[in-house]
């Protein structure tokens, strides 16, 4: 109980990315045509138009990827106090939205990119309590 109190603003962090994440990853994967029509048409008039369903592919993985390393992240860290797959997977988290900030980005979405900022600050501050 010690170790989480002492990791309590990291471990909220990490369940806030990982509700992000997994919700995002495990939407894709169980409406993958929905997704991949509705991103086709977001990205329409972009330079990326011709490879969406490969981009969405790795973005999903990714996501996955991401969400299960801090999940994993917040047991070691409350049991052991050892950080390291949680700070892997706020760093994975991280690069992910700078993919999707790209993408948005390109398709012109600058609203949609601008609400990127937001989730981008919270993985930049579990990167940085994570790794200090």
């Amino acid at each position: 109980m010690e170790l989480i109190q002492q990791s309590i603003t990291e471990i909220l962090l990490l369940l806030f990315l990982i509700v992000t994440f997994l919700q995002s990853g495990i939407d894709k994967v169980t409406d993958w045509k929905g997704n991949l029509s509705f991103i086709r048409g977001h990205f329409k008039d972009s330079p990326l138009k011709n490879s969406v369903p490969f981009l969405l592919a790795i973005i999903l993985v990714m996501e996955l990827l991401a969400g299960a390393l801090m999940f994993v992240g917040i047991f070691h860290l409350s049991t052991t106090g050892n950080h390291n797959i949680a700070l892997i997977g706020a760093e994975l988290s991280a690069v992910t939205l700078i993919f999707l900030l790209i993408g948005q980005r390109l398709a012109k979405d600058y609203a949609g990119a601008m609400t990127l900022a937001v989730y981008f600050i919270i993985a930049i501050l579990a990167v940085y309590l994570l790794n200090r």
